[in-house]
């Protein structure tokens, strides 16, 4: 597929490709620049998102355009109290030669929604969580390699928690971003009523393949950083863990835990993928703080004085920043 001289003109290619693929989806989903940018980076980062907003916001139907616009298979589960690990798996049927035949599960596609991930038990979510991690499932006994690409997108309602199962710790860990969604500005709102209330229809053009998207996250990781930066999204996570020599004041005054070594990652790969849909070759450290919000609002825990106080996660990164 590789029909680029070298990674300069690869890296040229892809702020184009980014700039057509961001124009595809907005013509669906309308005034969420910042969200879509965002979801875009996850996929050439080769990282998992998860989609938190009120209902209505749009969350699922950006996942389904975002689909369309990618030639990838496309599954969506909806996460409910009584879903089990083999329902998305897949299970062990027995044909008719009385031999066990393994029937694949929706999770044997390359973008899959996970629709409200906190309505399902933690044996549930332990199954999607080997996959995340592993790009592999095991049933018995036998292990299965998922086709790559392969996203889950996420998606979550912070109000109704009657009912739910919080994501503990280290699923969380595994999403790449954490992606706010808030609601729409009066005048994007006015678009949206007006262009979905009509009977006009929307035709989107495919843009990338799975043989591209895997070469453009090849590329990503292929981008050289600076030590300086490198420095930098390290020293970012080292201070949000309280206790420990580097911890800045607001970490020991209002976290109850830091980000780990992930975080970190997230922060470089982030960046990198961020300097290149700018027509960057390199990143710099505003590219890591393009990304850290979404990469570090999962992953550091607030202790009772924030809660009491009042003080949120985004305000404690924002100093950090």
């Amino acid at each position: 597929m590789n029909t680029y001289k070298d990674d300069v003109e690869a890296t040229d290619a892809l702020k184009n490709i980014y700039e057509k693929f961001s124009s595809e989806i907005k013509k669906v989903i309308f005034g969420q620049d910042d969200i879509i940018k965002e979801v875009l980076l996850s996929i050439f980062s080769d990282g998992h998102c998860l989609l938190v907003g009120v209902p209505g916001l749009a969350k699922t139907l950006l996942v389904n355009t975002l689909a369309q616009v990618l030639v990838l298979k496309y599954k969506r589960i909806q996460f409910t109290p009584d879903l089990m690990p083999s329902d998305i798996i897949g299970t062990e049927i027995l044909d008719e030669t009385r031999k066990f035949k393994f029937i694949k599960g929706p999770l044997f596609a390359n973008i899959i929604l996970a629709d409200e991930i906190n309505r399902t038990p933690p044996k549930t979510q332990a199954a999607l969580l080997e996959a995340m991690q592993e790009k592999a499932v095991t049933t018995g006994g036998t292990k299965y390699e998922l086709e790559k690409p392969f996203f889950v997108l996420a998606t979550q309602n912070p109000i109704e928690q009657e009912g739910t199962y919080p994501l503990p710790e280290a699923q969380l860990d595994r999403f790449m971003f954490n992606i706010w969604l808030d609601y729409p500005k009066f005048e994007d709102e006015i678009t949206i009523v007006e262009k979905t209330t009509s009977n006009i229809a929307v035709h989107l053009k495919a843009i990338l393949s799975a043989e591209e998207i895997i070469y453009f996250q090849n590329l990503i990781r292929r981008i050289p950083i600076n030590e300086n930066v490198l420095k930098y999204a390290v020293n970012l996570s080292a201070i949000t863990r309280p206790g420990t020599q580097k911890a800045h004041d607001w970490a020991n005054d209002y976290l109850e835990w830091g980000a780990g070594p992930r975080a970190s990652q997230y922060l470089v790969i982030g960046a990198k993928a961020h300097a290149a849909i700018k027509g960057k070759y390199s990143p710099d450290i505003e590219d890591v703080k393009a990304v850290a919000r979404s990469v570090l609002r999962h992953r550091i825990v607030k202790n009772y004085k924030a809660e009491a106080e009042g003080i949120t996660t985004d305000a404690i990164i924002d100093k950090l920043l």
